[in-house]
């Protein structure tokens, strides 16, 4: 077995990872060892070329999209690379053909990253947002699903895959027959989904998804992607378009005079976003780390963190936590959140957390726990022995 072989629940391809219990992978990811040689590599074959390395970074473009279709059953055409979430919902929220009156649904509680732009996009063009009530993660979807129709028709629902505080599992495939049937459409922020939850655009019917590479895709930070549904982008507003968004947009620079023009069409395509150079380390990195989900594969790992949240929560319940984990299974995702028991300050609790060697964050005010693929499954014994060890210390503290 080679030294780079990823194995599920073993951490020796991240050898400058220093913390002890890291269980914040829907925060940031910290870069494998492949994904920091990749990056380099790319830095220093620009340093040994220059401009010289353009056109090999420009074609690994279409190799990293291939490899994002493939984690989402899409088709690399219908993949633009963008440098992160709020971008790719950008993207779309300004893309739409919105006129005045329209409606724009989100969802109470849900990151800002997929809020903001919807409502700078209705300021822009007369349009409103509305919001659809949280879900709650033990209440029952179907009731949840037949409350939502009562908002509708709208012109195009936006919903988080995964929500960032809870870990509550959405129903894409029900919410895009629901958005269909009444001519609307659905957008996804999928950046606490993709790499840790098995999904298919295809088959749930989504017709847009946005999504960064730094948290369950495990890339560096400045890369990610749009995936806009086939027959959708030819009525798009291009926004983000730049010089690179045209076909062979190069010309000019590579075959003599005569070929500098301003009249090319931009792509009916998805990688439109992709107007002008990207962030081609943080993609090649991100290459690296897809190329490693691909190898254990994404059901695997979604069984492997499902095993590790089954260890870690009957402990939390024991000390009075309360889960939020969603009590259908298939609701749940890469997310263990809950709340502390009465009398522990969350913000104390995650600070002496850390002091004790155990990361993790407190979205919203709930304390989440985020594994993924080389996360021991023998580490939460010692996590939950800190754990307990933080909530006496709080509570001698008082």
């Amino acid at each position: 077995m080679s030294a780079l072989t990823p194995v599920l629940g073993d951490r020796s391809l991240f050898p400058h990872l220093q913390v002890p219990y890291y269980a914040n992978f829907a925060a940031i990811s910290p870069p494998s060892l492949p994904v920091e040689q990749a990056a380099l590599a790319q830095i220093r074959d620009v340093a040994s070329r220059g401009a010289g390395s353009f056109g090999t970074w420009i074609g690994a473009r279409r190799t990293l999209k291939d490899q994002l279709a493939s984690l989402v059953g899409a088709h690399g055409d219908d993949i633009g690379l963008c440098p992160n979430t709020t971008m790719g919902v950008a993207a779309i929220a300004f893309g739409l053909d919105l006129q005045p009156g329209d409606r724009i649904l989100c969802v109470q509680g849900e990151f800002p990253a997929n809020v903001l732009p919807w409502q700078q996009a209705a300021q822009r063009f007369g349009a409103t947002v509305d919001f659809l009530p949280a879900p709650e993660p033990f209440a029952s979807t179907r009731a949840w699903l037949e409350h939502c129709t009562h908002f509708l028709p709208c012109k195009i629902l936006a919903i988080s895959a995964v929500r960032f505080d809870t870990g509550w599992r959405a129903p894409l495939a029900e919410l895009a027959d629901l958005c269909h049937r009444h001519g609307a459409q659905l957008a996804v922020d999928a950046v606490q989904a993709v790499g840790i939850v098995p999904l298919d655009v295809t088959a749930l019917g989504i017709d847009y998804l946005a999504c960064g590479s730094h948290k369950w895709l495990m890339g560096p930070e400045g890369s990610g992607f749009l995936y806009v549904r086939p027959g959708l982008a030819e009525h798009m507003h291009k926004t983000l378009a730049g010089w690179l968004s045209v076909p062979d947009p190069a010309d000019f620079l590579m075959r003599g005079p005569g070929w500098l023009r301003y009249d090319k069409p931009v792509r009916d395509r998805a990688d439109f976003v992709e107007g002008a150079n990207v962030a081609a380390a943080s993609c090649a990195g991100l290459a690296a780390s897809v190329t490693i989900l691909q190898q254990i594969g994404v059901p695997s790992i979604y069984t492997h963190v499902q095993q590790w949240h089954d260890a870690l929560e009957p402990y939390l319940l024991h000390w009075g936590f309360t889960s939020l984990r969603p009590t259908e299974v298939d609701r749940r995702s890469g997310i263990l959140a809950c709340r502390p028991p009465q009398g522990i300050d969350v913000v104390a609790l995650q600070a002496r957390l850390g002091e004790l060697g155990v990361s993790c964050s407190i979205p919203n005010g709930n304390l989440r726990f985020s594994a993924h693929w080389p996360s021991p499954l023998a580490e939460v014994t010692g996590l939950a022995d800190r754990l307990e060890q933080a909530l006496s210390d709080l509570r001698r503290a008082t």
